[in-house]
């Protein structure tokens, strides 16, 4: 098995981000895979590369992460699939809001795209009302803490809960075309819409922060807001439509200690200050080979008050850059965003089917020996 011995570690995963969530430096850059992971053939390809078998992998990644997700188990309709789906065929599954996603080949393995939009036809509330919305009450919470203390048994993770992706949810269910063009045609159901994600996404969120008893550092929340070039939408529509609704869910998250994590692929440099304001702590995924995602200038303008997560290139650097391109991105990024804190590293998405193994394991290795905010 390819592996160099740990270095010497004085703060525990825990500890350790913690510090960085309060922007002071720590003995090595926080790591995880928020919102990520090996897709694909890419972990069985790195098992391989380092000659081990699954077990060996997870024990292998072990040795980097410092973060953890930590959710309640669904127990609603056809619990007896695995997660929150209604039925599940070899290329097709129904979600728990509806929506259906058919599985679509890249060669090596498949991406699910939505191919049924639930609200689609909806022309008012009333067709609201007959369509069957989840409910809190269809996941378990009560085995949290146990199911926490199980987990950081052997090792002391920081943990992170699932918390919400409101629009991206919504126009799952409507569709990405007819949402956009109801925030203009026809506001009061797109608000209708929203507010009934967002309400089920905060009594959820609610009851898994009071069931774990504060033992959360971290609540992700999403919604992808911008593509290569630029926002989506415009800010101001932006402001009005999705923004008053993460702000609800925020302010619940916060209540309890929780601080919270916001994704977004894309160039989002644009609307920092507005996602400060709605009450971000974390910016993650920072993708810097998007138009206008320049690190240093986002350090220098926000670092002070966000702190950010993942960068290290899913697009370009990790898939096909060499050994010494990802060993260059990793240092750039943890001396530049990682200076008096502030910085958890990770990829800026999930790890693709192709990516060379050898480029993963750099990433990893390097990131644990890098010295923190300085060259």
């Amino acid at each position: 098995m390819l592996q160099t011995p740990p270095l010497p570690e004085s703060l525990t995963p825990r500890e350790r981000v913690r510090l960085a969530l309060d922007h002071q430096e720590t003995d090595r850059i926080p790591i995880c895979l928020l919102c990520s992971g090996l897709e694909g053939t890419s972990g069985a390809r790195l098992a391989e590369y380092l000659g081990v078998d699954e077990a060996g992998l997870e024990r292998y990644l072990d040795r980097f992460i410092d973060l953890i997700i930590a959710n309640p188990g669904y127990r609603g309709p056809s619990a007896q699939y695995r997660g929150p789906t209604l039925f599940r065929s070899n290329d097709e599954y129904e979600d728990v809001w509806g929506v259906r996603r058919r599985a679509i080949s890249y060669g090596v393995s498949n991406y699910y795209e939505v191919n049924h939009y639930p609200l689609a036809d909806a022309r008012d509330i009333a067709d609201l009302d007959r369509h069957r919305w989840p409910q809190a009450d269809w996941w378990d919470y009560s085995p949290l803490p146990d199911l926490i203390a199980q987990a950081t048994a052997h090792r002391d993770y920081a943990l992170c809960v699932f918390s919400g992706n409101l629009y991206e949810r919504a126009w799952w269910m409507r569709g990405y075309e007819q949402s956009l063009l109801d925030m203009i045609d026809n506001p009061e159901l797109f608000h209708e819409i929203m507010t009934r994600v967002t309400d089920f996404y905060i009594e959820c969120t609610r009851r898994t922060l009071e069931a774990a008893g504060r033992e959360i550092e971290l609540a992700f929340t999403a919604d992808d807001i911008a593509g290569q070039r630029g926002l989506l939408m415009s800010l101001p529509m932006w402001e009005e439509h999705i923004k008053t609704h993460h702000v609800r869910m925020n302010k619940v998250i916060h209540e309890y200690g929780t601080k919270v994590v916001y994704h977004s692929d894309g160039a989002v440099m644009d609307a920092i200050p507005g996602l400060m304001d709605m009450g971000i702590d974390v910016l993650q995924a920072l993708q810097f080979s998007a138009d206008g995602m320049d690190p240093v200038v986002m350090k220098e303008r926000y670092g002070d008050r966000l702190c950010f997560e993942g960068g290290i290139s899913v697009q370009t650097t990790l898939p096909f850059g060499s050994v010494e391109d990802v060993e260059n991105e990793v240092r750039d990024y943890i001396h530049i965003l990682g200076r008096s804190g502030g910085y958890i590293l990770g990829p800026s998405h999930a790890i693709q089917s192709g990516t060379p193994p050898e480029n993963i394991v750099a990433m990893f290795e390097t990131a644990l020996r890098c010295p923190v905010g300085r060259p």
